[in-house]
């Protein structure tokens, strides 16, 4: 996998030589071949609970979607792919749609606590539950609650992270009662440790 292969096309290249980036991203080019995600892609995608889609429709324009669920949703399934179940939405399926004419997707991960944000090429696959209910059992979210149309799959063509520049950490309610309850319990043992040393003078 070469992200920059797939990016950088010809009209890219060009404004890279006219901007004078296009020496680093040449040997970036030739140097950034990766074997499928490595543990690090896959931990990040693990605890996601959320992702933005790209695809690309019959009238010519983009598609960005939002996609959400309970964190761990988007499942690894091996080192080159990652799959959803796809909850019944709005109805619209505008990129089930375009995806069923134009398979090539983009995927953007981000991580507001730790100022992360994974892209990924990728090329989705739309399968029906009953096509592969093994896979379905493994893609479906635990402690849930949702009504599943399909499978969605996303062979992952290449994929690179990008600056953490104005990436403002964002926490969510969970996360905020996380980080509060491990303050609380630093200081409970705080306080126990003050108290059994007053002990100890006092006798």
């Amino acid at each position: 996998m070469n992200y920059a292969n797939i990016a950088f096309t010809d009209i890219i290249k060009a404004l890279q030589e006219k901007n004078g980036s296009r020496a680093a991203y040449d040997r970036m080019q030739k140097f950034s071949y990766v074997d499928g995600l490595s543990i690090t892609e896959e931990n990040f995608i693990r605890e996601m609970d959320s992702f933005y889609m790209a695809s690309f429709g019959e009238n010519g324009f983009p598609y960005i979607q939002h996609r959400g669920g309970s964190k761990g949703f988007l499942k690894v399934i091996n080192k080159d792919t990652i799959g959803i179940i796809d909850f019944s939405g709005n109805k619209q399926f505008i990129s089930v749609g375009n995806i069923t004419t134009n398979p090539n997707v983009s995927l953007i991960m981000v991580s507001y606590p730790k100022r992360a944000r994974l892209k990924i090429y990728a090329e989705a696959e739309i399968l029906e539950i009953d096509d592969d209910p093994g896979l379905y059992d493994y893609l479906k979210p635990e402690n849930y609650k949702f009504k599943a149309e399909r499978i969605l799959l996303f062979h992952i063509k290449a994929y690179d992270w990008n600056c953490p520049q104005h990436i403002v950490p964002r926490y969510s309610e969970v996360e905020i009662e996380e980080i509060i309850q491990s303050k609380l319990q630093y200081i409970e043992r705080l306080e126990t440790e003050l108290s059994d040393l007053k002990k100890k003078l006092r006798q």
